[in-house]
């Protein structure tokens, strides 16, 4: 495993991040993984030498930070793993269950402490930019959070670049504790991060973690997975052309190099320069495997053209899209020699 600063804080991550938005209770979504079953994939992770752990009050509407926390605290160490969790979505009921508001935060903190079984998390994030409550709440809030030691971190989640930007002269101005880690999407089908919001993050010292490095299943080469079938916001972040040629690229380079398509699409992501941490959501032991392989497999040249040659711009994914993103289309594929039968170019 590989170890890593994120951001400009003192704080020692693996670059490998087990996402658990998949354990829990299957009441909230029929792929989730239960206790039983998510414990070998927890057990896995750290063997292999995982130290950072992703959650949220979110997940399973707080079930997923009850199964992750009871199986921490029965096979781990705490003080030796860094948890993470996000606050924002709804969760329980009434008007004030959601948001960043001072209520909604300090509220959720503690619940998430309890159902993790935990004194602390080690980063506290927003799970996205909340248009409808003052920044200076916000993050008043946030800064009370770790002054309390609830929290020894903090960071943030999904939002326009101009947004974060706001956070930080917030925290400047009223001598806040800073957000050290942003976790934004990124893969081979997504890359709209890198023209603003990567280069502000390294400008400004923050880590950067990565999620859906697999396009939320497409760029593993299962289109009929459970979660494929069932999950809404696959179809509306992926369901365009171009995402699909992407995905072909990622299966041709695979059988190029004779790995997973999976694998393919990982060490793009962890070859990035931008890319502190990737996280892994797996339904099974070899899925964590290949994530670890990724680290060390090879994308050379024609590879990397093969991979990235469909990619065209397209609407950002955050909160505030959904529902009105535009399809795009693709660029033609390079052709050698003047051979214009050929569909891609070589990547032996």
């Amino acid at each position: 495993m590989e170890y890593i600063k994120l951001g400009q804080s003192g704080l020692t991550v693996s670059r490998l991040c087990l996402g658990t938005m998949n354990m829990g209770s299957k009441a909230w979504k029929p792929w989730i993984f239960d206790e039983a079953q998510s414990e070998p994939l927890i057990r896995h992770a750290l063997d292999a030498g995982i130290n950072f752990i992703d959650l949220a009050d979110f997940y399973s509407s707080g079930a997923g930070e009850e199964v992750v926390g009871r199986v921490i605290n029965r096979i781990a160490c705490r003080d030796e793993l860094v948890l993470a969790t996000k606050v924002g979505y709804p969760i329980g009921g009434g008007h004030n269950n959601q948001g960043h508001s001072r209520k909604h935060i300090m509220d959720s903190i503690d619940g998430s402490l309890k159902r993790m079984g935990t004194d602390y998390v080690d980063i506290y994030m927003l799970h996205y930019f909340d248009v409808t409550t003052p920044v200076e709440e916000t993050w008043a809030a946030m800064n009370d959070i770790v002054r309390s030691g609830k929290a020894r971190y903090v960071g943030v989640s999904t939002m326009y670049t101009w947004q974060l930007a706001k956070i930080l002269w917030c925290c400047e101005r009223n001598g806040f504790v800073k957000p050290i880690n942003m976790q934004l999407q990124l893969n081979l089908a997504y890359r709209e991060e890198e023209r603003e919001m990567i280069p502000f993050c390294r400008d400004q010292g923050l880590g950067v973690s990565v999620f859906s490095p697999l396009a939320r299943g497409l760029l593993s080469g299962d289109l009929h997975s459970v979660r494929n079938k069932t999950d809404f916001f696959t179809h509306e972040m992926y369901a365009d052309a171009t995402s699909l040629h992407i995905a072909e690229s990622v299966d041709r380079v695979a059988q190029q190099l004779g790995v997973p398509p999976a694998q393919v699409a990982q060490a793009w992501v962890l070859r990035h320069p931008g890319v502190d941490a990737m996280l892994v959501g797996a339904d099974s032991p070899a899925q964590i495997d290949s994530a670890i392989a990724a680290m060390s497999t090879p994308l050379d040249e024609d590879a990397l053209y093969e991979l990235e040659r469909n990619y065209t711009p397209c609407d950002v994914i955050n909160d505030y899209t959904a529902g009105k993103r535009m399809s795009r289309e693709s660029r033609p594929p390079r052709t050698l020699s003047g051979a214009a039968n050929d569909e891609t170019r070589s990547i032996a």
